[in-house]
């Protein structure tokens, strides 16, 4: 079992994990000055670079004082101290920046940037949220601090010459606004991806994929709009800046032949090289322009979220003093609101106090306050007028379940150490063995991005296992002996285990006391209770009360786990790490560039001009220096959007300009040719011996990036849990980690473009005393003074045409990797079309709501084994089918095989007599009705998230809001229908969600409806609401539930019981209690133990 533990932890996949990273520091850390100056610090990586693919172990780690946790140590340092100053502005981060680092090179810009975004997210206040979404949080950590980065490596280009800060700063006033509204749109598209991809499934299931693809294709086209305003003006400038010298000779030899100023080869010719000299910091004014812009925009959103408020109440929570303690939770509140500018608060009297090991369970209808009073102990509601005391350490279980991207494992320890007997216990009391027995690889199954692949009860319970494995003082919605519990729940038949018993409605605890006292003296407590048995059926209750859910021992856990370790490799897992490129992948990212919209007829042009142009410069030199003979009469999506284009065109002219001038100076001075010739092929050899490494820097750079932004966002989405269990600085701690491995890469590919420059030039200096020395030393014809001074001023800018045209190939080259991650992406499989023009259904399919399951068999990947084996039935139309079994059994995949999220392996699934992988998608979703599992809302207006096609009136829309219990929640909101939602639903309960799933099923009113478990977040008294709706409503219609509460099916027509994949039973409710072993009577008996030994698993 050691063994295995210990394996478990070694090979786990790469994301981000604690690692010693003082073994490994950089060279730079103890080069000495020389060994910096000349870069030779970074020859072994160079040379392993060469010899080998580098990989992340590879590459060397920052030095200390460069590193994450340093730098951000000092910008809080100096943030500190601007405050203290109490100035009544806001302190400039640009200031703070410069202060802290002023001698810094770029990586470390970013990595105090990057470090104040991550911290301020965690503390973000809920009003805070609504302006600043999770894609525009990601957007500025992964594009806006690294635009602020670049800020001072280009900054030095600034002071070269004073016309270069002129020029820049007239730049920034034409071009600031282009760029402005290029980063606005740039939000609204990245903000509607993001929440398209977080909800793809859900999109799916309603058939709104198009729609929201419509949606983002609008938006990238405003965008490209503004790409297009802005990029044309670029090329102006450069048309404009590339113009220059030929401009500024001719109107300068001019002005002397009229002023009688007399022209030589001398003056002449030093001025055409002093020109070109000019020409390179002239072209980067454009540059160094652009820089200034994005830069000041990038700060400018970033300043505005660093100083966006934060909770105020994070600190509600008080140190245990080893004293013995009269409560472990006080409230004594006025008002407690979610804004603070709100008429009506959320919650209003609220006097509460939990005692040390209380267990209080919280119960009352749908948004009557039950979420926003837990969230009020944890210190999430910033409104607060009263007194809020929380005693001891907190453990929160959310009611959406918050998965991170990882192994189970990992997720049930939280950064806690193994305690393998108390790890043990939490996963027997979650019921969780049956589901690690079940998984390829036990409890080191790597769960993918929010618990892709667990189904819903499956993520509740390894929270809960997260919980429970803490050991806290407080559980909020936990279980533990001796333990204070908070548990907000629908479910009445726990309630008579509990020391107290909570009933909220409206805002108000209407009364607090043990579940019989409430019985007997609350008519809203007996309407609640009643309800449920309403739904449920008390007899059933005494009949089935007696059974008890087997334990699992010790020995047979260990035995499970050793079975899984050794069935297969933990190399094969189902979530795989991000892949990069390997190697020079030759013209193959560039070819597939120029493919997309004419890139090779605008590329060619682009070729063919500048040629026209080097060699009209050519022939304009060289009737000047004959002419001079004889008279006195006298030259990475971002990446790809904004640089890629440009640099390929300058990449081209450069190389152009570079063998023009060789060929020019071997022309004049053929014995250049003999230090020419070796010179190429040493600057062949550097690049080749750069590009090996600088490729794989930059591919590594983008990989690990990916691990900040996937932390980042995973951060955001669980912050309330990770706030709550008090665990900030360990994920904070982690990001630092991450950062720093990003910037290593980040960091040494600086490095060895500065090594390839300084080694360029040193090549270029001695091409230039060579053809010197060769006209000194040699009778040439080009010894003449015209040609001597033609000949010196090609040599005099080929300093900067060498050096440019190598690192603009290298660097446009490390632009390509964008294009091939692109490309990688753009190149995962598909599903099938949405619609199959030769074979569509008719407009009222399906008419009958009749389904043939036949032989079906499903595995989710080629080499997995099978969900699903061989399940045969057939629903008729009209009957309301119930579909059971414990978890992981099925249910869930045959619902995604129905709506073909999951393509079928073998058999097929008739509907109506159409065979339903024979038509598109988009037909087969849009005609069949479901209220999913998870309850999802997108950011827009409540008709919005009823009706995103705009099919329906507003009369049709209010009956319906009518109907699921929302009328009134709707009205009393100011702007009614159009009144806001915001990203994720946030501003809604959980419950209301749900109602608004349903009333989407009701406008959309198809012949087939599916419930995928619709009712786990809902009240029994609006359950039962709800049931009765739908038998109304769906009278004639298939109704196909997902049992996840069993009382809800025994009024179906038949029910299906699934285990293990394979279809068990399918028979009529009554029929299938009454067969003795029957798994439908065991599930039965099962719910209904639980609630009768509540106490006993609550003890426990």
């Amino acid at each position: 079992m050691v063994h295995f533990m210990r394996l478990c932890k070694v090979k786990k996949f790469d994301t981000g994990g604690e690692i010693n990273i003082d073994d490994n520091a950089t060279p730079f850390a103890k080069a000495g000055f020389l060994s910096r100056m000349s870069f030779w610090w970074l020859n072994p990586l160079m040379k392993k670079g060469k010899e080998k693919i580098l990989n992340n172990e590879d590459i060397p780690n920052l030095r200390q004082a460069d590193r994450a946790e340093t730098c951000y140590l000092m910008f809080k340092e100096q943030l500190s101290k601007q405050k203290r100053k109490g100035s009544l502005n806001p302190p400039s981060i640009l200031s703070i920046i410069f202060l802290c680092q002023w001698k810094a090179y770029i990586a470390i810009w970013v990595l105090c940037i990057d470090q104040a975004i991550y911290q301020k997210q965690l503390q973000l206040s809920n009003d805070a949220k609504m302006d600043h979404s999770p894609g525009e949080i990601m957007n500025y950590m992964t594009l806006d601090a690294y635009k602020i980065g670049e800020f001072p490596y280009w900054f030095h280009q600034t002071w070269t010459t004073s016309l270069q800060i002129c020029l820049a700063l007239v730049i920034i006033y034409h071009s600031l606004k282009y760029m402005t509204k290029l980063t606005v749109e740039q939000d609204r598209r990245l903000k509607a991806i993001t929440e398209a991809l977080t909800n793809m499934k859900v999109l799916k299931l309603y058939a709104w994929e198009t729609h929201f693809k419509n949606v983002i294709e609008g938006l990238r086209k405003e965008e490209v709009k503004w790409l297009s305003a802005f990029m044309s003006q670029k090329g102006y400038y450069l048309v404009a800046f590339w113009s220059s010298p030929i401009i500024v000779s001719a109107a300068t030899f001019w002005a002397c032949y009229f002023l009688g100023i007399p022209l030589n080869a001398s003056n002449a010719f030093t001025f055409l090289a002093t020109v070109r000299l000019l020409q390179e910091p002239i072209r980067l004014i454009p540059d160094v322009g652009g820089v200034f812009i994005e830069a000041k925009v990038s700060l400018t959103r970033i300043a505005k979220f660093l100083e966006a408020p934060e909770l105020q109440n994070r600190h509600i929570k008080q140190k245990y003093q080893g004293k013995e303690l009269k409560q472990s939770i006080l409230i004594n509140s006025t008002r407690i609101s979610w804004d603070a500018n709100s008429l009506k608060p959320t919650l209003t009297d609220i006097n509460l106090m939990v005692k040390p090991g209380e267990k209080v369970a919280i119960c009352g209808e749908v948004g009557s306050g039950k979420s926003t009073l837990l969230a009020t102990i944890l210190g999430e509601v910033p409104d607060i007028n009263g007194i809020v005391r929380v005693y001891g350490k907190i453990a929160y279980v959310s009611q959406a379940a918050w998965i991170q991207t990882g192994t189970i494992q990992e997720n049930i320890l939280f950064g806690s150490t193994m305690d393998w007997h108390r790890y043990q216990q939490v996963l027997d009391k979650c019921s969780l063995i049956k589901d690690i027995e079940m998984l390829p690889f036990g409890d080191c199954t790597v769960i993918g991005e929010r618990g892709v692949n667990l189904s819903g009860g499956q993520k509740q319970r390894v929270q809960l296992a997260r919980a429970l494995y803490q050991d806290a003082d407080e559980y909020v919605m936990g279980a533990l002996s001796g333990k204070t519990v908070l548990l907000v729940t629908h479910q009445v038949d726990f309630l008579p285990e509990f020391d107290a018993v909570l009933l909220m409605s409206d805002g108000k605890i209407l009364e607090a006391a043990a579940y019989d006292q409430l019985l007997a003296t609350s008519q809203e407590f007996q309407n609640l209770v009643n309800a449920h048995y309403d739904t449920a059926g008390s007899e059933r209750h005494t009949k089935y009360a007696s059974s008890q859910r087997p334990g699992t021992s010790e020995e047979e856990i260990q035995k499970i786990y050793i079975e899984k370790q050794s069935e297969a490799s933990l190399g094969d897992q189902l979530i795989q790490q991000e892949e990069r490129e390997t190697g020079d992948t030759g013209l193959k990212p560039y070819m597939q560039y120029l493919s997309q919209s004419k890139g090779f007829l605008y590329q060619s042009m682009a070729v063919i001009f500048h040629v026209i142009y080097i060699v009209g410069q050519f022939v304009q030199n060289l009737l000047l220096a004959a002419d001079l003979q004889n008279s006195s009469v006298s030259s990475d999506l971002s990446i790809v959007d904004l640089e890629l284009a440009v640099k390929l065109s300058q990449s081209i002219g450069s190389i152009i300009n570079t063998y023009f001038s060789f060929g020019i100076l071997a022309m004049l001075t053929w014995p250049i040719l003999f230090v020419i010739m070796p010179m190429v092929y040493v600057t062949i050899l550097l690049q080749r011996f750069y590009s090996a490494s600088a490729k794989e820097l930059m591919r590594i750079n983008g990989t690990t990036k990916s691990f900040v932004a996937s932390h980042l966002a995973e951060s955001i989405a669980g912050a309330m849990t990770i706030r709550a269990f008090g665990d900030e600085d360990r994920f904070f701690s982690k990001s630092l980690h991450l950062i720093d491995t990003n910037a290593s890469p980040f960091f040494h590919n600086f490095s060895a473009n500065e090594w390839l420059i300084q080694r360029l030039e040193i090549l270029c200096a001695i091409v230039l005393s060579s053809t010197t020395l060769a006209m000194t030393l040699f009778p040439l014809k080009a010894s003449d003074s015209g040609f001597i001074g033609m000949a010196l001023s090609y040599g005099l800018s080929l300093n900067i045409f060498l050096v440019f045209s190598v690192q603009s190939q290298c660097i446009l080259a490390n632009s390509f990797i964008s294009v091939e991650r692109l490309e990688q992406y753009m190149h995962i499989s598909s599903e099938a079309p949405g619609i199959l023009e030769g074979n569509r259904p008719t407009l009222n399919w399906p008419a009958v709501g009749k389904v043939e399951i036949c032989d079906l068999k499903v595995r989710y990947w080629p080499k997995a084994p099978l969900v699903l084996h061989g399940i045969t039935c057939t629903i008729e139309g009209g009957h309301k089918i119930g579909i059971v079994g414990r978890t992981g059994s099925g249910k869930t995949t045959l619902i995604s095989t129905l709506f073909r999220l999951v393509e079928p392996t073998e058999g097929m699934i008739i509907i109506d007599d159409v065979d339903i992988s024979s038509i598109g998608l988009h037909d087969l979703r849009s005609h069949l009705g479901i209220i999913p599992q998870d309850p999802t809302l997108f950011s827009g207006s409540v008709r919005y998230n009823l009706d995103p096609l705009s099919e329906h009136s507003d009369l049709e829309i209010w009956e319906v809001l009518k109907k699921c219990q929302l009328q009134e929640a709707v009205k009393e909101k100011e702007e009614g229908l159009n009144s806001s939602v915001v990203q994720d639903g946030s501003n809604w309960s959980m419950g209301q969600r749900q109602l608004f799933c349903l009333g989407r099923a009701l406008l959309k009113r198809r012949k087939i409806l599916v419930l995928d478990e619709a009712t786990a977040s809902i009240d029994n008294a609006t359950d039962f609401i709800i049931q009765k709706t739908i038998r109304t409503e769906f009278a004639d219609c298939t109704v196909i539930t997902v049992a996840h509460r069993i009382p809800t099916v025994m009024d179906c027509t038949m029910v299906l019981a699934i285990r293990d994949g394979k279809l068990v039973e399918y028979d009529e409710p009554m029929k299938l209690m009454n067969k003795e072993g029957s798994l439908f009577q065991q599930l039965v008996k099962e719910y209904w133990s639980r609630s009768t030994n509540a106490g006993g698993r609550l003890e426990g």
